[in-house]
């Protein structure tokens, strides 16, 4: 488990709710952006198929074949990267060799329909779903378009012709995708292309195969229909490996609540600093996201903040409360809460090991002056920069029983005021615009 980190656990979460989301009733705007998705892919195939009125051949065994070995194909998904992909390019390159252009799209809706029967017949999946397939089929529009523009369709096309294939391929498949996350502001270009690049990876890997079979298909037309047994093969290699996710999954949600039980705890153990770490939590993970940490680090944020006073438990209960100042004893002795947070979430191990070092450098300061380890700048991880600065904050504006809480403009100057020394600058200026916000807690 030592080599379990917070990107390979978000990867499981992350597919864990791709998949909830597959199988699951849309809502009414993700069914109105399927819809509009749709719906130019309607007129896209329309146009294709006007192009293919004119040499009406239809090789019938083949398109029969490739119909089925897709549907088959898109049934086996593989969970890579932040969702899943499916082997599709096996059927659908010797389908795109094989038939007219016009008839590629049609039979790429008709097959990938075929393939979400039985989920909906066996009521895995609610038959809505259905409105999903136009806008999934969008990939297949760019290479037909491409083969309706460049010769014969039962012509193996040249190096260049490929190329174009495999490159309108996924433009039209990343142009979908972003047109339905954009309609429903689920996501930016940015971080889609990011989770679909392991998607094309596997794509461009399998092409090559899928134009072997269709060299095949040019023997027999029915060749095709050989890789089937493969894909049954591969479905379970992808059950394994679904089974792997959901497993990291349910770890996830284990980590998650250790942390929310020894926050209890903290909070059980002293009412005071309960509260003030409910409270750094939720700033702390508004400034996260301001700062466009990935959601991987946004947890670890969220875990160190709540956690970042637990090692208090160990400290007398004395020397907590001491209404007045602090001694240089007892201020010797506070400090160690970090070194014993630390040491109790390594004890948890797996996930909790990166936290617990979080937790460890929460006072540190940018300018080295901080404890224990007298870390400066970047050496310290941004998550417990981002800490240290919302835990100051918080704690200037919460009133203790020794001193009245500072206003919001009070805080905000003596942040600014040591930016470049205890905070990071960058931070600073996060918080600053953060806890300008009417619905930011103190």
């Amino acid at each position: 488990m030592s080599s379990l980190n917070a990107t390979t656990i978000d990867e499981a979460e992350r597919v864990r709710l791709s998949h909830t989301r597959a199988t699951s009733r849309m809502a009414a705007s993700e069914r109105q952006a399927e819809v509009l998705v749709g719906a130019a892919f309607v007129v896209a195939t329309a146009l294709l198929a006007l192009g293919w009125a004119a040499d009406p051949r239809i090789p019938l065994v083949a398109a029969a074949a490739c119909v089925v070995a897709l549907a088959v194909a898109s049934r086996v998904s593989f969970d890579v990267g932040a969702g899943f992909t499916v082997p599709t390019q096996i059927a659908f390159v010797p389908m795109l060799l094989s038939v007219p252009p016009g008839l590629v799209a049609p039979l790429t809706v008709l097959a990938i329909a075929a393939g979400m029967a039985p989920d909906i017949v066996a009521g895995r999946v609610p038959a809505s779903r259905l409105l999903v397939v136009p806008g999934n089929s969008w990939f297949a529009v760019g290479p037909a378009a491409v083969l309706a523009a460049t010769g014969p369709f039962n012509v193996l096309p040249s190096a260049w012709v490929l190329l174009a294939l495999i490159a309108s391929q996924f433009a039209g498949d990343l142009g979908a995708n972003a047109f339905r996350e954009l309609l429903q502001h689920r996501t930016d270009i940015r971080e889609l292309a990011s989770e679909v690049r392991w998607v094309f990876a596997v794509d461009l890997a399998l092409f090559p195969v899928g134009l072997g079979i269709a060299l095949a298909t040019e023997i027999r037309s029915w060749a095709v229909l050989l890789v089937v047994p493969l894909f049954g093969l591969l479905s379970v290699f992808s059950r394994e490996r679904r089974g792997r996710l959901d497993q990291l999954a349910e770890l996830n949600d284990a980590y998650r609540g250790t942390a929310l039980v020894l926050g209890d705890v903290v909070e059980a153990d002293d009412a005071y600093t309960g509260e003030h770490t409910w409270g750094v939590v939720h700033l702390s993970i508004q400034v996260a996201r301001a700062l466009g940490l990935s959601s991987a680090a946004q947890r670890n944020v969220e875990f160190g903040a709540l956690l970042h006073d637990v090692g208090k438990v160990a400290i007398p209960k004395e020397i907590i409360n001491k209404p007045g100042k602090l001694d240089e004893h007892e201020w010797q002795i506070i400090k160690t809460h970090t070194v014993e947070g630390q040491r109790m979430l390594d004890r948890v191990g797996g996930l909790m090991r990166e936290v617990g070092f979080i937790v460890r450098c929460s006072h540190e300061h940018w300018d080295g002056g901080g404890y224990p380890d007298g870390l400066r700048g970047t050496d310290i991880p941004l998550e417990a920069r981002i800490i240290s600065c919302c835990d100051a904050y918080n704690a200037m504006t919460t009133t203790r029983s020794y001193r009245e809480a500072m206003t919001h403009e009070a805080a905000k100057a003596e942040l600014t005021r040591h930016a470049g020394t205890q905070f990071d600058p960058t931070v600073v200026d996060a918080v600053l615009r953060v806890s300008s916000r009417p619905d930011t807690p103190g």
